[in-house]
């Protein structure tokens, strides 16, 4: 048994030594610095919250060395931001993808708040797919939030996140990495951002530099259905227009104060988070359904949805 143990102890050691000049230090905030990952030679991804000022950030190597950085982009809602290094030639991360890990599987949480890595061990304790908001946290006065805590999906483990940890990577016994912890959230809970958020995100900043945020162009609130309409549509809530905005795209397809918006593009809007979270970027520039309740009566319209300025 102590043999196995050992073994096991041993490759653990030798796969964060493997991978940790992929790991890299973030000196972009007053306190204690945050992790980063190398994308790329020259390009970093660390958390968002991580990165409090926007110039004098240097990123630290293994080696010892620092290089400065500069900020490409950020994306909020899910707490990630990417940074360059000009002329840098880190060694990129090696990433695994989504559907391989599984809920049960040991993992390693690796960080570098100071020149040496860092690494915390614990079970992945659940994957959560789709758009979601995390509501885990308790409601306290002043607690920080990431834009709308919004993320589109995330993974679940109950490793300790040591403090410097955020931005740093989720490591599996594969030696692939396939998160970017944060603790950016304050859920209560560990997270990771997966690696399909995070490849989308890298793309969308590198050539745009901010992310695409959908528009519609109304005021909404939410209110439950007469009950006649809720057996109708199938749902029991919806989203009462309080306000539509000159020049927006739900004026331009005739969208009223007093509809009561069920659904966008087949999915049903019953919380103002719900369709939020729908408005993300790849829907900018598409036309789809827009499900209203007018006077009683369900109705349909052709949306294109626009971008937020």
């Amino acid at each position: 048994m102590s043999s196995l143990f050992q073994q096991l102890s041993d490759s653990m050691a030798e796969t964060v030594a493997a991978v940790s000049p992929s790991v890299v230090r973030v000196e972009a905030r007053r306190r204690l610095p945050c992790t980063g990952i190398a994308w790329s030679a020259d390009i970093v991804v660390t958390s968002n919250h991580g990165v409090e000022q926007e110039e004098n950030i240097y990123v630290g190597l293994q080696d010892g060395t620092r290089a400065a950085a500069q900020l490409v982009g950020r994306d909020p809602a899910n707490d990630l931001a990417v940074l360059r290094v000009p002329g840098g030639a880190m060694t990129p991360a090696q990433w695994g993808s989504d559907p391989a890990l599984k809920v049960g599987q040991l993992v390693l949480a690796l960080g570098r708040p100071s020149e040496s890595i860092q690494a915390t061990l614990g079970v992945v304790s659940a994957l959560v797919a789709g758009a979601r908001k995390i509501e885990d946290a308790p409601k306290k006065r002043n607690r920080r939030r990431m834009g709308q805590v919004l993320m589109d999906g995330y993974i679940q483990t109950d490793v300790v996140m040591y403090p410097g940890f955020s931005g740093g990577p989720l490591l599996s016994g594969d030696g692939l990495f396939y998160g970017l912890n944060t603790s950016g959230f304050n859920a209560g809970v560990s997270i990771s951002v997966p690696v399909t958020t995070i490849r989308q995100t890298v793309a969308t900043l590198l050539a745009h530099g901010k992310m695409k945020q959908g528009y519609l162009g109304v005021g909404v609130q939410p209110v439950r259905l007469p009950a006649s309409v809720a057996k109708q549509v199938e749902q029991e809530a919806g989203l009462l227009v309080v306000s539509v905005e000159s020049a927006s795209p739900a004026e331009a397809v005739g969208v009223l104060v007093g509809d009561i918006i069920t659904a966008l593009d087949g999915q049903t809007t019953e919380t103002v988070d719900e369709l939020l979270l729908m408005l993300h970027g790849e829907r900018v520039g598409r036309t789809v359904a827009l499900e209203l309740v007018r006077g009683g009566q369900p109705i349909s319209l052709q949306v294109t949805i626009g971008e937020r300025s």
